[in-house]
């Protein structure tokens, strides 16, 4: 669901890693039909189309099981609750329930509370009505009436074989993907020289969540002192900070000048705007994965990475990239004068990236997820067939 399908191919959010997992899984010779606010088929608000979409999965997906034949039903956490529970009374049917996560709320909305609790966030009465309440019990129950879950990383994993009572059976860790255009690009070398110029890009939206009360204040520093380091800051753009203008006055007006930022891009044109980088900042508090994260390191930067769950899962610290705590500035600034100052470390980690970020082609995560769909299939209808 979300932003209509015609603009997932230039989208970089969950929506495109839907639409990648789409297409590659019908290239490898599979039949996949889709349910996105999209089929509403009438002109809504977006707000009312996100709260009713469980119930219209139910009407649409009664459609489609009549019509075909239907083995695996995979659907984002909150989507699938209400199939879930209608789904008992379906025994006849022969449907592996899927719940996969983007990035499991429960985790994130402890992340946010504590956001609150240190003065950097304020909630609205809208949060806690529906995102902060009912839509926690959504997910829940999503998860409870599945087959199985699909998540992101293994600290989702193990909360929801904690608190929602599936087995680790049940419960599968399969990362993200980038497509073939990230993969194998050309690796440029690293400058040698103390004082050449030396780039870092933060990749995300300049939001609270991307953790940038940590890494702004960073970056000023680091900025002051040194003059041969330039900062480059794209797809900042969002409700909170639309432009590049209140981007740049979070920053010192003595280092505008060594600063780019880039409110909106075309995902097909990242590699062109990180080419001529060295560092990957991401200073984030919360994050199932990272898609960021990975699409720098193809693109030969080294991570400079908050130790959210996510990029844990990808990266290790000391080999290709440097891991620090997350909400911590004076550590992502110690990071980031380290390979400022010890090209050689810098050369060898974005080497590492490199290679590391080559693995994760949507080609092998869709074979892996299918060989799972069918092992789960096979051994829930055995006596069937």
């Amino acid at each position: 669901k979300g932003k209509p399908q015609s603009e997932w191919r230039d989208y970089s959010g969950d929506g495109k890693a839907d639409w990648w997992m789409r297409r590659t899984v019908q290239a490898q010779g599979h039949q996949v039909h889709y349910c996105s606010f999209d089929d509403f088929g009438v002109n809504l608000p977006a707000g009312f189309k996100d709260l009713v979409f469980p119930e219209f999965v139910v009407f649409h997906l009664l459609q489609q099981v009549k019509k075909f034949k239907i083995d695996v039903i995979d659907m984002s956490t909150g989507d699938g609750w209400l199939w879930g529970i209608l789904k008992q009374l379906q025994r006849s049917a022969q449907v592996l329930l899927v719940t996969r996560s983007h990035g499991l709320e429960h985790l994130e909305t402890q992340e946010i509370l504590e956001e609150v609790r240190r003065g950097n966030r304020q909630l609205s009465w809208k949060y806690k009505l529906y995102r902060g309440g009912p839509h926690l019990w959504e997910v829940a129950t999503s998860f409870r009436r599945a087959d199985m879950a699909f998540l992101l990383n293994r600290q989702e994993a193990e909360y929801v074989i904690e608190h929602f009572g599936l087995s680790p059976e049940q419960v599968h860790v399969f990362p993200n993907g980038m497509p073939d255009q990230f993969l194998g690009l050309p690796f440029a070398p690293t400058p040698l020289e103390a004082t050449s110029t030396l780039r870092i890009a933060q990749v995300g939206t300049y939001i609270p969540r991307k953790g940038i009360q940590y890494s702004t204040p960073a970056l000023n520093r680091l900025l002051r002192r040194y003059p041969h380091v330039h900062v480059s800051l794209v797809g900042t753009g969002c409700r909170e900070c639309p432009s590049a203008e209140g981007v740049y006055a979070e920053f010192d007006p003595e280092v505008c000048d060594r600063i780019t930022v880039t409110p909106r891009y075309d995902h097909k044109s990242l590699p062109s705007l990180l080419a001529g980088h060295h560092i990957k900042l991401f200073p984030t508090i919360s994050e199932a994965f990272g898609k960021a994260l990975i699409e720098g390191m193809a693109c030969g930067l080294a991570p400079v990475t908050a130790s959210a769950a996510g990029p844990m899962e990808v990266v290790t610290d000391g080999y290709d990239a440097l891991v620090v705590p997350t909400r911590d500035s004076q550590a992502l600034e110690q990071a980031l004068e380290k390979l400022i100052t010890d090209r050689t470390l810098l050369h060898r980690l974005r080497q590492h990236a490199y290679a590391t970020a080559q693995k994760y082609s949507w080609e092998n995560i869709a074979a892996a997820r299918l060989k799972t769909y069918e092992q789960a299939w096979q051994r829930k209808y055995a006596e069937v067939l």
